[in-house]
């Protein structure tokens, strides 16, 4: 009897779709039946289940980590491109820019910075890169073109993602509602077994 809703199972498994990142939706359990035949199959459809929604909060929490490093991340691409944009346009004047510029959390230092068609930028890891202006405005832009989108991205696959906890959560109660309607069940017909016996007894 488990067999069968193992096969039924693998065979919605080959099939299930997923959204256009590769997570796959949750199955809908409409009929209880499809997944489980007897109260022998409860137990592990549950745990299957239940593996399935610890997976979805596993991915959840990692995109929600990602939300928060690109909501970080790109107010600073924003500033840096902002300031290469600015260099740009003053690239023709004669007259240095004054300014100041952070050493540490609470130290700056004053600053000329003279008219310059090439600017350095962190690229991470301790790496620093020389770009041209022109270069570096397309670099910043296409990056902050990219955190955008996939930002938009990650907090898509958290709705998508609450959808299918809350889909498998569903399924959970289904099947353990199932799994008490059935134990009442046999539970009345062990009675009505007792009662009967009981009954042919005393006629005896």
């Amino acid at each position: 009897m488990a067999t069968k809703g193992k096969e039924v199972e693998t065979a919605g498994r080959d099939a299930t779709p997923a959204n256009p990142r590769g997570i796959p939706q949750a199955p809908f359990v409409d009929k209880v039946e499809d997944y489980v035949t007897s109260r022998a199959d409860v137990e592990p459809t549950l745990r299957r289940f239940q593996e399935l929604i610890a997976k979805y909060q596993f991915m959840e929490q990692n995109l929600q980590r990602r939300v928060v490093g690109l909501k970080d991340k790109m107010p600073d691409i924003q500033k840096t491109l902002d300031t290469v944009r600015f260099l740009q346009m003053r690239k023709d004047e004669s007259d240095p820019i004054e300014t100041t510029f952070e050493l540490n959390e609470t130290l700056y230092a004053q600053a000329k910075i003279p008219p310059t068609d090439e600017v350095y930028i962190w690229l991470g890891a301790n790496v620093m890169l020389s770009y041209p202006i022109e270069e570096a405005e397309q670099l910043l832009d296409s990056k902050l073109k990219a955190a955008t989108q996939s930002l938009q991205n990650c907090e898509e696959d958290l709705d998508f993602l609450r959808e299918q906890i809350t889909t498998m959560e569903v399924a959970v109660a289904r099947v353990y509602n199932w799994d008490v309607v059935q134990k009442r069940k046999e539970k009345e017909e062990e009675e009505e077994t007792k009662g009967k016996k009981s009954e042919t007894a005393s006629d005896g």
